[in-house]
């Protein structure tokens, strides 16, 4: 079953760690790991920004204590002044704590530090951690590092950008 290309759109292997690791580790269809979620949201230099805090408040608050919901922020540093605190207000309705930075922390002063640990946690709780980026290829690495190939989200209007997302990003679902 996980070698039947072009006959298997998507394996989802529910079961202990080690049937989902070894799943993911063997198959050549795609798999969506489940169980275990260290997602992101890039707000690229060209988002639509209303939109973006929309769409973290949703993937962080419905449901908080899902594999997709959303544990990590990634901000554009061209945006960072005009979205993080946008976002932090619309996720202050539902007290979400945020965790940033040096470069977060600077905008949203108050917040906690992020540490290595806050990257690669999954929280299941109403907690963020926000790292402000430089450009698209430092989201990807971060990405890339730190992902657990579930769910990873790009908000923007700049096409390139978004294909370039699509294409380079190692996750079961990957969104635009």
């Amino acid at each position: 079953l996980m070698h039947l290309d072009g006959y298997v759109d998507v394996l989802i292997p529910r079961g202990g760690a080690g049937l989902i690791r070894a799943v993911a580790k063997e198959a050549s269809v795609p798999v969506i790991r489940t169980g275990e979620g260290v997602c992101h949201i890039y707000i690229d230099d060209e988002a639509d920004l209303d939109m973006g805090a929309k769409i973290l408040f949703n993937a962080k608050c419905s449901r908080p204590s899902v594999c997709n919901a959303i544990e990590t922020i990634l901000v554009h540093q061209n945006v960072a002044e005009e979205a993080l605190p946008t976002i932090q207000a619309r996720l202050d309705e539902k007290q979400v704590e945020l965790r940033g930075c040096e470069k977060a922390q600077a905008i949203l002063p108050g917040i906690p530090p992020a540490t290595e640990e806050d990257w690669a946690t999954e929280y299941l709780d109403y907690i963020l951690a926000v790292k402000v980026v430089a450009s698209l290829e430092e989201a990807l690495e971060h990405i890339a590092r730190y992902s657990t190939g579930h769910s990873e989200c790009i908000v923007t209007e700049n096409y390139t950008a978004a294909q370039r997302f699509l294409n380079e990003v190692d996750a079961a679902a990957v969104y635009v």
